[in-house]
């Protein structure tokens, strides 16, 4: 029963992150609930199922790969701080180049910000949280779950680039893409009040994220 659940977990998750998101099925939900309301529900679906999803491989039959050593969780406990970041100064913010960025038309491409790095950087976030939780989670689930999440991340970025320059158009898209990596390898940020709030909150997500770990996962994070 525990691979059993698992399974219908990890189907129910790729199910979740599908079908609402078909332009049609899409299209009538915001009709139906309003922008706002689509957001807030499927934010709050995708919460529950890949909560279900933890909770399975955690109760999955152990099957390990490598040992435990203590060195490895160092690994997610350096990742994370830096995936806290990433989140904390990229949502909200215009980016046009991928998804989940606010406001595009305001984009200044001369001060792109945290795009002067990576066009994803959401995506990013993802990948180092999967990429560094599979070091210390050496048994066959973790791994399953982790590697899943870290692979559709890496891949997400190539998919999302290729449907920006598809809407956008090729030229369009390289011009862009271009002009911000012709900026400063440091680009000043529009608002250094702006930018110390949002590290300050990533700062305070970390360390939230910390105490939670042991209370929801029942695992302490420290080594």
């Amino acid at each position: 029963m525990g691979w059993a659940s698992f399974a219908a977990a990890f189907a129910a998750f790729f199910l979740s992150h599908s079908i609402p998101l078909r332009p049609p099925v899409k299209a009538r939900l915001v009709s139906a609930m309003g922008r706002g309301g689509f957001t807030l529900a499927y934010s709050a679906l995708s919460l529950a199922v890949l909560t279900w999803l933890i909770v399975a491989a955690a109760n999955a039959p152990y099957v390990g790969l490598w040992p435990r050593a203590p060195w490895q969780s160092w690994v997610p406990l350096v990742a994370m701080g830096v995936a806290c970041a990433l989140l904390c100064l990229a949502v909200g913010r215009p980016n046009p180049l991928s998804f989940g960025g606010a406001h595009n038309d305001r984009f200044n491409p001369d001060r792109p910000g945290i795009l002067r790095w990576t066009r994803h950087p959401l995506l990013v976030a993802a990948a180092l949280w999967a990429g560094a939780h599979l070091v210390p989670n050496g048994d066959l689930a973790h791994v399953i779950l982790f590697g899943v999440f870290a692979f559709f991340a890496l891949a997400g970025m190539r998919i999302v680039d290729r449907r920006k320059r598809r809407e956008m158009g090729r030229a369009q898209w390289q011009a862009l893409c271009q002009r911000i990596a012709d900026t400063s390898l440091l680009p000043r940020p529009v608002s250094w009040a702006g930018t110390a709030m949002r590290l300050g909150i990533a700062f305070t997500l970390y360390v939230a994220l910390l105490g939670l770990h042991p209370v929801v996962l029942g695992v302490s994070p420290l080594p």
